[in-house]
């Protein structure tokens, strides 16, 4: 006898691929907004290489780092729009076909960093320096206690939200934040360079603008690989 998993709650999990964000959340949540993981760069200088690997706690990450947008690197780069920089990105990690992959791409961001001394984002994880100023946004709008789970949830704890903000591990097992009574969702799918929050307009506009989230807004054709669309 197979055993069949069931399907997951729409308010707990990443939308899937080919397929519309928003439509997937359709009557779960009114909005969702993608927000890009921001490149980084060394606050200290030296000559030194620095790589996620040398700091595993989270605070000291966002203690020794600072945000680079998208919009800068773009300016940095000279690199048109964030599709191309999204498909060089995916195209690093060999995260698309042969047919839709832009290595010359790929190759231009990593000089680029090189030159300017910048990490590229992670994909598939809530980026470490994010996680405090978003925590504390979601917090101030009077939640307490948030939900953390799997790629699919099928395992999931709930925790408090100020012990995730003082908490110096890294969440690197959580795919997954939503609030107890499902008002809001932050979401990573595991090969992509991007979040995304799912809740009402206003909590998500408050939730942006006090994290400072650098992204868009789904509409109903905006799909996991957005930029080849």
């Amino acid at each position: 006898m197979t055993n069949i998993i069931p399907e997951p709650h729409r308010y707990a999990v990443c939308a899937p691929e080919d397929t519309s964000i928003k439509k997937f959340y359709q009557g779960v949540y009114e909005k969702t907004f993608l927000f890009f993981h921001p490149f980084i760069k060394p606050k200290r200088t030296g000559s030194e290489e620095i790589s996620f690997r040398d700091f595993p706690d989270k605070n000291e990450i966002k203690d020794t780092f600072e945000v680079v947008t998208w919009e800068r690197f773009l300016s940095l780069s000279g690199i048109t729009n964030v599709k191309q920089l999204d498909i060089g990105l995916r195209s690093s990690i060999s995260g698309l076909t042969n047919s839709a992959k832009d290595d010359e791409m790929a190759n231009l961001i990593r000089r680029v960093c090189i030159k300017y001394n910048l990490l590229q984002p992670g994909e598939g994880q809530l980026p470490d320096i994010l996680i405090n100023s978003l925590f504390n946004s979601i917090n101030q709008l009077g939640y307490d206690w948030i939900w953390c789970g799997d790629q699919f949830c099928t395992e999931r704890r709930l925790e408090k939200i100020s012990d995730l903000i003082n908490s110096r591990n890294r969440f690197s097992e959580y795919r997954n934040f939503f609030t107890h009574h499902n008002e809001l969702l932050v979401t990573t799918h595991w090969d992509n360079h991007y979040s995304m929050l799912c809740s009402s307009k206003k909590i998500i506009e408050a939730i942006v603008t006090a994290s400072n989230l650098e992204g868009f807004h789904c509409d109903d054709k905006t799909e996991m690989y957005w930029s080849l669309q």
